[in-house]
């Protein structure tokens, strides 16, 4: 085949196989990399750049094909989406650790079914090939244990179940991650221990777990489905999105909004805060629709349709996405990086907030 009618994909199968490139080929990853000028912004990639770029992100590609077993390349779009998000991200993740000096704390915020869970199992992987040492902690594993909510439970009957604002052990986050980042000190080799917790226990409510000891951590990557989220002008309830539909509804939206104030230390502590966005918030009901199918189709316990509807319409209730996150992509104070995701969970765009 013709260099001049390389694809990008047969370029990367070409590197994936060790060849070496011709100049057209090289020129044709360049090309694509200023052509999406807000995506080029984001990475700092520039015209006077861009061949170096290319090039360190070509070595790293081929270091981290290696281990293609332990990445979701079983498609042409995620092998696309390795070189185009997931290697420049961990690249840029890198370079701003190396520029703090210090551990850096990244939160990632993504709702239910965006992949924020597994982009930062990719993100640890290719992070360890550029010589850094990344952990992944979540919202989940700060929630207050299975007794602790089970009274909070009995204060408010509507906190039906793990995930809103309140369920959680604030003072535990902020602890954890102020050792992180005092954890600088490479010499130091000093244990740090990091809450998890094991969704299956007690029936699917959930506990604590053994925690995980770490040490010498160069990036904390810290996901949750409201990581970063801040309360909103209470008014705006007085016409709220459905499902909130009635008075009750909305005094719990409003309740919720109110304990988001109690998350704010711990957002304090996020150097950088990244949005998984879908284009259309309402995905997040059919990819968990899916997600339980499959789940049932192999043999496991799983949600019927209808109690997923219930389920993705609770945490609507308690943080809407049109009210929260969509206003939140638009604020440079508190997001640094958008990725839009389609229905299919291909990336549409990566852009600063308001790109």
């Amino acid at each position: 085949m013709s260099s001049d009618n390389l694809s990008i994909l047969q370029i990367l199968k070409l590197l994936q196989q060790g060849k070496l490139l011709g100049n057209k080929a090289w020129q044709i990853l360049e090309a694509a990399e200023l052509i999406d000028e807000k995506r080029a912004l984001v990475f700092d990639i520039t015209s006077a750049n861009v061949k170096e770029v290319i090039k360190q992100r070509s070595l790293l590609f081929q270091s981290v094909i290696i281990d293609a077993n332990k990445l979701p390349l079983a498609d042409n779009n995620n092998f696309q989406t390795l070189w185009h998000l997931w290697l420049p991200l961990a690249m840029k993740l890198a370079k701003e650790c190396q520029q703090l000096n210090l551990p850096l704390i990244y939160g990632i915020l993504g709702s239910q079914g965006t992949g924020k869970t597994t982009l930062a199992k990719i993100l640890i992987l290719i992070i360890a090939k550029l010589g850094y040492n990344a952990i992944t902690i979540s919202l989940d594993d700060i929630y207050k244990t299975y007794a602790e909510r089970q009274l909070l439970q009995k204060q408010d009957s509507r906190l039906i179940w793990r995930g809103p604002p309140g369920t959680h052990d604030i003072s535990l986050g902020v602890e954890v991650l102020d050792k992180l980042r005092q954890s600088g000190d490479k010499l130091s080799g000093y244990l740090i221990s990091i809450p998890r917790f094991n969704k299956s226990l007690f029936n699917g409510a959930g506990d604590r777990i053994k925690p995980d000891q770490v040490s010498n951590v160069d990036i904390i990557l810290f996901e949750g489905w409201f990581v970063g989220v801040r309360p909103i002008n209470d008014t705006i309830f007085d016409n709220p999105p459905l499902p909130i539909i009635t008075e009750a509804d909305r005094k719990f939206a409003r309740d919720m909004n109110l304990k988001l104030t109690e998350y704010l230390p711990l957002w304090e502590r996020l150097d950088r805060l990244m949005v998984l966005y879908p284009t259309d918030y309402r995905f997040s009901k059919q990819w968990r629709q899916q997600a339980e199918q499959e789940m049932i189709s192999s043999g496991k316990s799983g949600m019927k349709d209808n109690e997923v509807e219930q389920f993705v319409e609770y945490f609507w209730k308690a943080l809407h996405p049109e009210l929260f996150i969509k206003p939140l992509i638009e604020n440079p104070e508190f997001v640094d990086l958008v990725i839009e995701i389609n229905a299919d969970h291909s990336m549409e765009k990566i852009s600063q907030p308001g790109g």
